[in-house]
């Protein structure tokens, strides 16, 4: 099976943000997989993916948890790849894969629990755990993919922001920075290439693995707004329009604390925010309720109205 053919479908696991809060990315990504051509099987069953609850009470007893969605995509449903829009369950999946490969005592326990559960333990490489960026990069590829454009994205200025976790801890990635095309956990460059090969311009974005603050949202608002409207300021000094994300945590952080810091910072932004699947689903031709446009804070229409795209 050739490394394309592989992705043409695979396990999805949408995670708790996009059955909530992200339901705008869960909407966009479908619809763009379906535009595209490519298949999504979601996994059976699934469970939370330990995300920094359960992370800070038992480590293990979240890689369990993760284990958990990727044993029912591999043993129940016979997928060899699961993929995961959402960063916080990408980072789990892949941290996860990486302590059932490296650490007896982590293997102990998913067993101890799987048996207790009722199901079979995974095991380390039953599955390959990938983003959203990787599924459509690798699974369609930007030439293929600037064949299937019918609204370009030229002119449109757009910061490509993917948050921390997408590239940290670096050891868990073992498939990045392996030169060539591979991803980047320095300077990430697949949604910038994908965003590229659908007419976007991608401006130089310093901040573009900043950490939003997503994880302090609760416990500590001030700091997570302060993050966030470090980021949007960097994006509109560096000329962006827009600011593509690819994970729900940082979408929502970025759209609440753009109205928080002018609220209590007094800093004012105009930059707008979009999840990159909504992006390239308008450069497809789909219309913007098909891609969840309507579900965004970040009120986008007018713009896209004025560049041909709504």
């Amino acid at each position: 099976m050739s490394e394309k053919n592989k992705y043409q479908e695979v396990a999805y696991y949408p995670g708790c943000a996009l059955e909530g809060s992200g339901h705008a990315y869960n909407r966009s990504t479908k619809a763009l997989g379906k535009a595209l051509g490519l298949k999504l099987k979601e996994v059976d069953n699934w469970n939370c993916c330990g995300a920094m609850e359960v992370k800070n009470i038992d480590p293990k007893l979240q890689t369990y948890l993760s284990s958990r969605v990727m044993s029912i995509a591999a043993n129940d449903m016979g997928h060899e790849v699961v993929m995961a829009p959402c960063n916080g369950c990408y980072h789990n999946l892949k941290r996860a894969e990486y302590d059932m490969s490296k650490d007896t005592a982590t293997i102990d326990v998913v067993n101890k629990l799987s048996g207790k559960a009722g199901h079979k333990a995974y095991q380390a490489g039953q599955v390959e755990s990938i983003h959203a960026l990787d599924w459509i990069k690798k699974g369609v590829g930007e030439d293929a993919l600037k064949k299937k454009i019918r609204n370009s994205l030229e002119g449109i200025k757009v910061a490509n922001y993917y948050g921390c976790m997408y590239t940290r801890p670096r050891h868990i990635f073992p498939e990045k920075d392996q030169g060539g095309d591979s991803e980047s956990t320095s300077k990430p460059h697949y949604m910038d290439d994908l965003l590229a090969a659908a007419g976007a311009e991608n401006v130089d974005f310093p901040l573009k693995t900043a950490c939003c603050g997503g994880a302090h949202t609760l416990s500590d608002s001030e700091t997570s707004t302060r993050l966030v409207a470090n980021i949007l300021q960097a994006a509109e000094a560096a000329g962006a329009e827009v600011i593509a994300t690819e994970c729900p945590t940082c979408h929502s952080g970025l759209e609440m604390h753009q109205i928080r810091a002018e609220k209590t910072l007094g800093i004012k932004t105009s930059v707008k925010i979009l999840y990159f699947t909504q992006l390239l689903g308008l450069a497809l031709g789909l219309k913007p309720r098909k891609v969840g446009i309507q579900e965004n804070v970040s009120d986008s229409r007018a713009f896209l109205r004025e560049r041909g795209l709504a």
